[in-house]
């Protein structure tokens, strides 16, 4: 089923992205810079691993991983993760965790076109 989303995928349009970026910490220039910028993402299969390559002219990422697995990863605003992404039905779900936050990104296919839902969660740890 990965490979449904396995094309060159153009953002159209966004909604609410500042916000989500505002919940990550992201500072005002790095998302006036996200604001504006329209990604091209290539999902493609290599062996055993789903490639992600994300281009722009702000800046570009890949992560390289087998589903299900956990796996290292640093995004585009310079966070460490630790990430598993997962097949759920027709839907692509990539969860991102770091220092007691977590975001999910679920990716499907409708009409052709893939659309993407960005979560963010953070969580209060207490130490005793």
């Amino acid at each position: 089923m990965v490979d449904a989303f396995c094309a060159t995928w153009k953002l159209v349009e966004s909604e609410n992205f500042d916000d989500y970026m505002k919940a990550l910490g992201v500072g005002f220039a790095t998302r006036q810079v996200g604001n504006v910028t329209k990604p091209t993402v290539i999902i493609s299969l290599e062996g055993d691993k789903v490639v992600v390559r994300t281009q722009s002219t702000f800046k570009n990422t890949e992560i390289s991983f087998k589903p299900g697995e956990e796996f290292d990863e640093t995004t585009a605003d310079d966070r460490n993760c630790k990430s598993t992404v997962s097949l759920e039905g027709d839907k692509l779900v990539h969860v991102q965790k770091w220092d007691g936050k977590e975001t999910t990104f679920v990716r499907e296919i409708k009409d052709g076109k893939m659309v993407m839902g960005l979560h963010c969660k953070t969580r209060t740890l207490t130490k005793i």
